[in-house]
């Protein structure tokens, strides 16, 4: 018998995945459907709750999402260590509900394209999120720099969410 609380979220593995020389790959099973799991990265109050990863100390001070083809984003996060806040835009490329969302991360010169697809199956739906970089010099980068490490305390956050949410 799992002598687990019924309220804990499974925890499940994030893979993490150089795939080519400008693409970086993280895979996760998330416990939920597909659909709360879609709304959870399109609906600003939703994400302002997870989306931030905790040991990273920073924290919302705004988020705009208008997720429509040609719609924009903005995410807005301050830190104590920073006495600027730190600003992260871009437009929709591709949306399509439940199983794919695609943008652009217009910050830097430097900035991947995000795409993530969403494939429920069993009450869990896979989470593939793919970051296709401009050149191997930006992928590099964002490794050396820590951006692409927070993406499974983040999940686990999704996960917690869900929980929350009563999903």
């Amino acid at each position: 018998m799992d002598a687990r609380r019924e309220s804990e979220p499974v925890k499940n593995a994030t893979t993490t995945e150089r795939k080519s020389e400008r693409e970086f790959v993280v895979t996760r099973a998330v416990n939920g459907p597909a659909r709360i799991i879609f709304e959870a990265w399109t609906k600003p109050e939703l994400l302002k709750r997870w989306w931030a990863p905790k040991s990273f100390g920073i924290s919302f001070i705004s988020c705009e999402a208008d997720v429509r083809v040609g719609g924009t984003y903005r995410f807005v996060f301050g830190h104590p260590a920073s006495e600027q806040p730190m600003a992260f835009f871009g437009r929709y490329i591709q949306v399509t509900p439940h199983s794919r969302l695609a943008w652009t991360n217009e910050e830097s010169a430097e900035g991947a394209i995000t795409t993530v697809t969403f494939e429920e199956n069993g009450g869990k739906t896979r989470v593939v999120v793919h970051d296709l970089y401009p050149s191997k010099e930006a992928l590099d980068g964002a490794i050396a720099s820590g951006s692409t490490c927070g993406m499974g305390e983040t999940l686990d956050q999704l996960d917690e969410l869900l929980v929350a949410l009563g999903v």
